[in-house]
């Protein structure tokens, strides 16, 4: 693996983790959203990460355990299966025949901390590509 392949590696985790900052925003704008219905009410969705799998160049003179991954990609996203919260409120114009009314399956803690946690992980990429940059720029100093 050369130095030159942490740019797309780090691209693509940048990438991903713009994904998962986005499907968290979309859950934390949607947490108290109210339906009449369990179909209608708005779900939690959260990213499938996977691993893009090695060329055959990257296989060229190493052992296949050894062979690193090429960065990661967003597979699919997937609306959560918790229950929806369920609220007796019967002089809620959304109330449906019983009264009830239904909360997404939204937990704000939970968002909130995934939130961060994809932002830290775009900000390392971050930092790693400048790393990755720096280095190429020093590798080409050293013949002067």
């Amino acid at each position: 693996m050369s130095l030159s392949n942490v740019f797309g590696i780090s691209g693509s985790a940048m990438n991903a983790q713009s994904i998962r900052l986005n499907t968290t925003a979309s859950n934390l704008a949607n947490a108290d959203s109210i339906s009449s219905s369990e179909g209608d009410t708005y779900r939690a969705r959260k990213p499938v990460f996977t691993v893009q799998a090695p060329t055959a160049q990257d296989y060229a003179g190493l052992d296949a355990g050894l062979v690193p991954g090429q960065g990661v990609a967003v597979s699919e996203i997937v609306e959560s299966q918790e229950p929806l919260r369920m609220a007796y409120e019967p002089n809620h114009p959304m109330a449906d025949e019983n009264g009830y009314v239904y909360y997404p399956n939204v937990n704000v803690i939970e968002e909130m901390a995934d939130m961060i946690s994809a932002s830290r992980s775009f900000q390392i990429n971050a930092e790693i590509m400048n790393t990755a940059k720096q280095m190429l720029q020093r590798t080409l100093t050293l013949g002067e």
